[in-house]
């Protein structure tokens, strides 16, 4: 066999042997993502047990970005480097000052002008009617309604617009009339005190309901809602979990887009303070992914996410 000859076949063996060894891939690691603060999971369990305790608000694990998302410009403002840090400030002399700062951060404020306009069209037909009815019977002497959880104001307007136009329809007599605003975040709160909005809200209110929104003369891009409307409407700061100052009795309750945040116990003891102060006859309404069934026996649906005390 000449030199040639086996080298050629040396080659082939050689080239079959590669061709049978199995493919080895390497598959790069992710890179664990790159924060500018570090936000350990010992630091999300202890933020989100001081959030729940405080708020009862329930941030399970997929909710760690959105805490660092919302969390990240408290930081900045602070002046301080990790949320390590961030938690030993909150334990600190002046960290009951920053509470309020991280609520305000961490609640959410997704609202609009008659949102499940369901609801309204409801309160205008039936609970309204109901209320003042009562009172020309002198079953009562006054109406009360609440937002609770009024972000913005939105949903407080939205109520007194309906309740300015069925006083006005009905012609009814000059009664003791206010809705309560409550809520946690007390930037959004200032924002309803005043009032002003985006154009945008011209698209969201009903025609009928145009003649309260009057442009601004502070912000040609705003408009704003008419001094008459506000004066219906009393903004106060309240944690849903703490001591409630207001007595009722209440002949509307909004309470939507509230309870989802809770766990099981504190919608429960949530829902019995809530129907404590609705007038018999009173109406509690919640927002479309909520319902109570079986929570109190003291309210019978009557139809979507609308409840009434019947006892």
């Amino acid at each position: 066999m000449t030199e040639k000859k086996f080298k050629l076949m040396t080659r082939k063996k050689e080239t079959s042997a590669v061709a049978l060894k199995p493919k080895v891939r390497f598959i790069a690691k992710p890179k664990e993502q790159t924060r500018e603060f570090p936000f350990s999971d010992n630091d999300f369990s202890t933020l989100a047990d001081l959030i729940q305790s405080r708020t009862g608000i329930v941030m399970k694990d997929h909710k760690k970005n959105m805490v660092y998302g919302r969390l990240v410009r408290r930081l900045r403002a602070l002046n301080i480097g990790s949320f390590s840090d961030y938690l030993h400030f909150l334990a600190g002399n002046r960290g009951e000052g920053e509470i309020g700062n991280l609520v305000n951060a961490i609640t959410t404020n997704l609202t609009r002008f008659f949102r499940e306009e369901h609801h309204f069209e409801h309160l205008s037909e039936v609970g309204l009617p109901d209320a003042i009815k009562a009172i020309k019977q002198g079953k009562q002497d006054r109406l009360r309604l609440w937002s609770a959880g009024c972000s913005s104001g939105e949903e407080a307007y939205s109520m007194a617009m309906v309740l300015d136009q069925m006083l006005n329809m009905r012609s009814v007599p000059e009664i003791n009339t206010k809705i309560l605003a409550t809520d946690l975040d007390s930037n959004m709160l200032e924002k309803g005190r005043l009032g002003d909005y985006d154009q945008v809200i011209r698209e969201q209110v009903p025609q009928k309901y145009s003649i309260y929104i009057q442009p601004s003369s502070l912000n040609a891009d705003k408009c704003h809602i008419s001094n008459h409307l506000r004066d219906y409407i009393a903004f106060k700061q309240l944690n849903l979990l703490s001591e409630w100052p207001m007595k009722g009795p209440f002949d509307a309750i909004f309470c939507r887009n509230v309870m989802i945040y809770f766990d099981h116990k504190t919608k429960v003891e949530l829902t019995n303070k809530l129907v404590d102060l609705l007038r018999p006859g009173g109406w509690l309404y919640l927002g479309h992914s909520e319902n109570l069934l079986d929570v109190d026996k003291r309210l019978d649906l009557y139809g979507r996410t609308i409840y009434r005390r019947i006892t």
